[in-house]
């Protein structure tokens, strides 16, 4: 089956377990009915700001629509499974599953020159991102955070944020933490840029990489 005919049976599914019209859906993620329709009918290309914006919608992490919610790693084999934006390409790798959490784990490329803004996804959702080459600047757009090759940044993503690669494109992989609901896993403000979080799952090495 098609990467698009996939997501769109997964949209048309989360939507239906959750009793929304295409209209209600259409309404509360500001993604146009008709748009919604052709997507969960697998005859067009989702881009990663609708995706987010449907997911976020729907209350669910972005894995829940790329991947198999029953398999934590990808095969490394066949279709990877990825959404392109404004100026990321995202590339999931992993889902972890944990009773307070789920990490959602992506090798991204940020396109030289490029600026992408983000909507807040879920309540206490957190992006921790390691740069393995180039220069990003991420995060909160009034405190935008800047991290080269080898460096970490991290930002709360249940507000607007941004990613962009000023000085040339971007290779980096991204951990992005959502809360299960009824959890205490609130996100905190900025750690200093060095310093990565205490626990975050290693990213697995399937071979792919993500390409503008």
């Amino acid at each position: 089956m098609e990467l698009n005919e996939q997501v769109g049976r997964r949209l048309r599914a989360l939507r239906e377990e959750r009793r929304l019209s295409l209209s209600e859906l259409a309404r509360r993620s500001g993604v146009g009915k008709a748009t919604l329709s052709e997507l969960e009918g697998g005859r067009r290309n989702p881009t990663l700001e609708t995706l987010y914006a449907l997911t976020t919608a729907l209350g669910t992490p972005l894995s829940s629509v790329l991947a198999d919610p029953l398999s934590s790693l990808l095969p490394p084999g066949g279709a990877r499974a990825h959404a392109s934006g404004e100026a990321v390409t995202a590339l999931l790798t992993e889902r972890h599953e944990s009773p307070a959490n789920i990490t959602d784990v992506f090798r991204i490329h940020i396109r030289a020159g490029a600026v992408q803004r983000s909507d807040p996804h879920l309540p206490g959702t957190q992006e921790h991102l390691y740069v393995l080459s180039g220069t990003a600047v991420v995060g909160e757009p009034a405190a935008p955070v800047t991290a080269g090759p080898g460096g970490y940044a991290h930002w709360r993503a249940d507000r607007a944020h941004l990613y962009s690669a000023p000085h040339g494109d971007v290779e980096a992989v991204l951990f992005v933490r959502y809360a299960l609901a009824g959890t205490s896993a609130a996100p905190t403000d900025h750690p200093p840029a060095d310093q990565p979080p205490a626990d975050p799952p290693a990213p697995h090495d399937g071979g792919g990489s993500a390409h503008a």
